[in-house]
């Protein structure tokens, strides 16, 4: 474990050991950036980071562009930045990798610390913009470091290969849920374009006409809505179409009324006319006797 700064002879531990062995303690700050370094420490090498992205901060300011905040949680396992709403990891520096932390003299809302990367083995400074907690963070990951080494005394070094075998399984849990969410946008990516699919393949505007239900006749029910459409039945036959009866009655030449067999009969004549018909036949009749 490299202690690379003490703890100033004024000033207290703010928290429980407790508190940053069990738990963590969480900060708000603003992300400035982080950048890659020659050394593991020294304050000259953090101080050119620091210029380097103050100047930066001033720029994105003139610019309207907002610094993105982050959460900090601070532990003896060490020092994870995730966004603040949906708590995604986006860094988990390793307190054995930590190597450097200091604030900003000049200005007291910067700090910064160095973090050897556990994939490129580069040195990065990570630089925070915090209003009123800049100094307070830094005690806190000196707090970390201090309580972490009492536990390396204690174990024999024990701890640490178990904490490093710790922060190699978090490190892949991490890697996994990465893959898992890209997993999950590309499935809900395929099924929008399955959807998309599936109303630009159908015509638009179609409507599906449901065919009526027969009877057990393969008859199709008498509806008096319907009955003007032909509709084919289950065979493949199509009834006839039933001729409409106009409400006018059409005449013919000599303004008589066509002959209708099912609406003619007897006593459609009149009585006189019923009665000559009658004697006619009676003579016709008789005729026919004589001869």
């Amino acid at each position: 474990m490299n202690r690379a700064f003490s703890r100033k002879k004024d000033k207290t531990w703010m928290h429980t050991p407790e508190a940053l062995s069990k738990h963590y303690i969480p900060y708000n700050a603003k992300f400035l950036g982080s950048t890659e370094v020659e050394q593991p420490k020294g304050t000259e090498v953090v101080r050119d980071a620091c210029k380097k992205y103050k100047f930066a901060r001033h720029i994105k300011k003139s610019e309207g562009q907002k610094i993105p905040k982050v959460e900090l949680q601070i532990s003896i396992y060490g020092v994870k930045i995730l966004e603040p709403k949906t708590k995604e990891v986006q860094h988990n520096c390793q307190l054995h990798r930590i190597s450097f932390c200091a604030d900003d003299k000049t200005d007291k809302r910067i700090f910064t610390f160095i973090c050897k990367d556990s994939e490129s083995n580069k040195h990065l400074c990570y630089v925070f913009d915090s209003e009123k907690c800049a100094e307070e963070i830094t005690l806190t990951i000196g707090q970390a470091f201090d309580l972490a080494y009492r536990k390396f005394l204690e174990s024999g070094g024990k701890d640490v290969e178990t904490r490093k075998q710790i922060a190699g399984m978090q490190k892949r849990i991490q890697d996994l849920e990465t893959e898992n969410m890209e997993l999950k946008n590309k499935v809900q990516d395929l099924e929008n374009r399955l959807r998309i699919s599936q109303v630009s393949s159908s015509p638009a505007g179609s409507v599906t006409v449901k065919s009526p239900s027969t009877d057990i006749f393969d008859m199709v029910p008498f509806s008096p809505i319907s009955h003007q459409s032909p509709t084919p039945t289950r065979n493949g036959t199509q009834l006839p179409p039933v001729p409409s009866r106009s409400a006018e009655i059409q005449r013919d030449l000599f303004g008589a009324e066509p002959f209708d067999p099912f609406n003619c009969g007897a006593g459609d004549f009149p009585p006189d006319i019923q009665s000559k018909l009658d004697e006619m036949q009676r003579q016709r009749w008789r005729g026919s006797k004589w001869d």
